[in-house]
């Protein structure tokens, strides 16, 4: 697919797992201890290995992730109970990324050339904590500060996730930008959904995507909206500045 033109795109609304840092697997290793424990103790049936929920629920939130299997299950909820387990999702998962991520020299790289072209802002349905603790982990709290990252988790009145658009319309309302003046990037078709209902061009990457699923996940995120998809950081800043981003390995 072509780029589309990109003369009024002043913003560009960053994913985080899977786009900014290569979050997700760790982040279902310690997400699947919880919900394993979630499923047993509501005598949920079903398969919630790491690379099971990884491969059927990236893109959403466990707070939603949880919903669904208690809904497709017929168990009722009780709102305080859940809130109980979505906070003991948030600290495990938190506290193993922050152990567990590095900086990534490319992505560090690219997201500053990026930045010196268009303002940056971070919009995910994770929660703000753990979007801190990535953030620092990964080296990127100068480039994309606290006041720039939205969370469909915290940010929003009532709490939802990708695919409800409701995290980028609340980016744009907050930045005082139209849809047409930003550009959206996401590694899943969920989150691109998202950024395509808000009405937002889109462009997929799939650099943390495991070399096996990458043709996959670009059909996906083609059939979802996206308007291109680039294979490394590298491309993309190739895309929107115009400039290779070069770093020694």
């Amino acid at each position: 697919m072509s780029i589309p033109d990109l003369t009024r795109i002043t913003t560009l609304l960053l994913d985080a797992d899977g786009t900014l840092f290569p979050s997700e697997e760790p982040a279902f290793i310690a997400s699947a201890t919880v919900t394993q424990d979630f499923a047993r103790h509501f005598g949920l049936t079903g398969t919630f290995s790491p690379e099971h929920l990884r491969l059927t629920t990236t893109g959403k939130n466990f707070r939603t992730t949880a919903q669904d299997l208690a809904d497709s299950q017929g168990v009722h909820l009780d709102p305080a109970e859940l809130e109980e387990w979505v906070e003991r999702e948030k600290t495990e998962v938190t506290a193993y990324l922050g152990q567990i991520l590095t900086p990534r020299p490319d992505v560090v790289a690219a997201v500053s050339a990026l930045g010196s072209h268009y303002r940056l802002a971070m919009v995910s349905s994770s929660a703000l904590t753990r979007l801190a603790a990535c953030s620092t982990a990964s080296g990127l709290d100068d480039l994309l500060p606290a006041d720039r990252r939205f969370s469909a988790e915290d940010s929003l009145p009532v709490p939802t996730s990708k695919p409800d658009p409701a995290v980028y319309r609340f980016a744009l309302t907050e930045l005082g930008i139209s849809p047409h003046q930003a550009l959206a990037l996401e590694d899943s078709a969920t989150g691109a959904a998202s950024a395509v209902a808000a009405g937002i061009a889109t462009a997929g990457l799939v650099q943390f995507v495991p070399a096996g699923e990458r043709p996959g996940r670009i059909s996906h995120l083609r059939d979802a909206g996206a308007a291109w998809v680039r294979q490394s950081w590298e491309e993309l800043v190739m895309d929107l500045v115009g400039d290779a981003v070069r770093v020694a390995t």
